[in-house]
């Protein structure tokens, strides 16, 4: 008779899932020369948003050391500031500065998120890691090592965020910025396959954020700083792994107690593709304002609109946005918004602001902007509703397309045409159009905490690609200090 009492206590092999992330993390070359190219552009845009997020005291209050006063030296350094701090935490710094303002690049599928998060992980560690390599005279990490370690991270959580919906079962995006910073952050600490499963279990059988920090009635500030949240516990996972600490075979997949049966309804995960550079190939970047991605499109309509609005306002009897289903699900609310967190994520708030002024930026999410009255009538005279079509080329892998339009009818019975937008200027798509407005962005959010001559610098780098990878961390680190 078999014994129905007792478990078997034998350990399978690890799961497949793992091992593919692993091998991928210490195996795969990236060859591809626009991976490398969009990484670059990538590095200059999340660094020009974190410098940019330091001009916000709700940013700067969370910044520096858990216990005021202390330093690491070698410690590892936040961009903008002369704080210099052990690597959790300094990653947790990072983290937060670049996804304070919504304004990093941004992964649209089944899931979301913001890759570049794990730049937070990445630049921590790897200054870190360099500092101290040159105290005990060995040679540094390179730039190409970062880049490289970015193109990997994203891949990691754009190719789980394809097919496998964490949202839907509550969950927060950034469990993927903690997976994908884990994996790679192993790898860099020089990690084996092995030691980078054993890391990786370790973060699926963590606990994981819910997401009703994004979502009425409850947004808020900790959305913006979430992401720093996870990257930098990915860097602990990581230290703990190379400190010796071992790793749960079948997190994924263990019966009523590994993640599937906890925590995804006994849904194993589905991926589309192998891992590869597809992910940072086709990333989106907010260019033009800092919005919601799934919003992108319908403030670009809006700013289309307004010229032809913005004497009539009075007049305006309702304002038709056709959208995507991900879009009614995340970012369409009515009823009062409580902070600039609740408005980056109201669909309404940012298309009334662009037809009313025809711009959208960070200060516009403020309470002196938010008590326009203007704002809140516009959006009671809003009527949202799915496009199907919009929500099936949003999950097309050929088109990936974020699509809004907007209609505005006034009380005489005329109307504006429909404006209709397909693919935002931050689109792969779009990339010949969107590349010097991204500089430029990157060029003016750079100048807010660095000297001119610096900034220059900083831009003249990241277009050379052999010297930008070529150049140690620390060099690099150097100039995005404020002295």
């Amino acid at each position: 008779m078999s014994d129905r009492t007792a478990e078997s206590n034998i350990r399978p092999p690890p799961d497949r899932e793992l091992v593919e992330i692993a091998e991928y993390v210490a195996e795969y070359p990236i060859t591809s020369s626009e991976a490398f190219e969009t990484a670059r552009l990538c590095l200059l845009d999340s660094l020009g948003c974190a410098l940019l997020a330091l001009s916000y005291p709700e940013c700067v209050k969370l910044l520096g050391p858990v216990v005021p006063g202390v330093t690491v030296n070698p410690g590892a350094r936040v961009p903008g500031t002369a704080f210099e701090l052990d690597p959790v935490t300094a990653a947790f710094n990072i983290g937060s500065l670049i996804r304070w303002l919504d304004y990093n690049d941004t992964w649209l599928a089944a899931e979301w998120g913001h890759p570049s998060d794990n730049l937070g992980g990445i630049l921590a560690i790897a200054d870190f890691l360099s500092r101290s390599n040159a105290i005990q005279g060995t040679s540094p990490l390179t730039m190409r090592d970062v880049l490289t370690a970015m193109i990997k991270a994203h891949e990691i959580q754009g190719v789980l965020a394809l097919e496998n919906s964490f949202n839907r079962v509550g969950l927060d995006h950034v469990i993927l910025v903690k997976v994908a910073t884990t994996a790679v952050v192993t790898a860099l600490l020089g990690g084996s396959k092995e030691q980078i499963i054993a890391a990786l279990s370790q973060a699926w059988i963590d606990g994981q954020s819910l997401r009703t920090y994004r979502h009425a009635p409850n947004t808020g500030p900790r959305k913006s700083w979430a992401a720093g949240d996870a990257t930098s516990r990915g860097v602990w996972l990581a230290l703990l792994t190379m400190r010796g600490e071992p790793g749960y075979p079948s997190a994924l997949t263990a019966k009523t107690w590994g993640f599937y049966d906890v925590s995804f309804q006994g849904r194993p995960f589905r991926l589309q593709r192998p891992y590869g550079s597809y992910v940072m190939e086709n990333i989106l970047f907010k260019i033009a304002f800092p919005a919601e991605f799934h919003a992108q499109t319908a403030v670009e309509c809006a700013m289309l609109l307004h010229q032809k609005v913005r004497e009539r306002l009075d007049e305006i009897d309702r304002i038709e946005i056709m959208t995507q289903e991900s879009a009614i699900r995340i970012i369409s609310k009515t009823g009062p918004l409580h902070n600039p967190a609740d408005r980056d994520h109201c669909l309404q708030y940012m298309t009334a602001t662009a037809l009313i002024h025809g711009r959208l930026t960070a200060d516009n999410y403020r309470d002196a902007a938010a008590a326009d009255p203007r704002i809140d009538r516009l959006r009671s005279l809003m009527v949202v509703a799915e496009e199907p079509r919009y929500s099936r080329d949003y999950l097309d892998p050929e088109k990936r397309s974020i699509a809004n339009a907007v209609q505005v009818f006034f009380r005489d019975g005329s109307c504006t045409e429909k404006v209709e937008v397909e693919y935002p200027l931050g689109h792969r798509r779009r990339r010949k159009e969107g590349v010097p407005l991204l500089l430029k962005k990157c060029r003016e959010n750079l100048a807010t905490r660095l000297p001119e001559k610096r900034v220059a610098e900083v831009l003249s780098l990241c277009s050379d690609p052999e010297r930008l990878m070529a150049m140690p961390v620390p060099e690099f680190m150097e100039l995005l200090l404020p002295h």
